[in-house]
């Protein structure tokens, strides 16, 4: 480990889980163990025009007083997991 705490992930295992520069990773400890756990973040603009042309593709029509009702709902949700 270096003295800014960085550490190199050797090079096959870069490879063999085509790790990139800039990858995210999640890092969590258990006693003694560490793990690092790659954080794969979806592109919101492309997830967002998939949605919304699969809407207007089955002419859905929805306000944006239901998007936000369900997006609380579904915090909610996850909350109390």
């Amino acid at each position: 480990m270096s003295e800014k705490g960085q550490i190199v992930i050797p090079q096959l295992f870069r490879k063999e889980m085509n790790l990139k520069a800039k990858t995210r990773f999640v890092v969590m400890r258990k006693g003694d163990i560490i793990v690092m756990k790659t954080l794969r973040v979806p592109d919101v603009q492309k997830e967002w025009d998939r949605i919304f042309n699969k809407m207007d593709s089955k002419k859905i029509k929805v306000s944006d007083e239901e998007i936000i009702a369900k997006v609380k709902k579904y915090r909610k949700a996850k909350r109390k997991k």
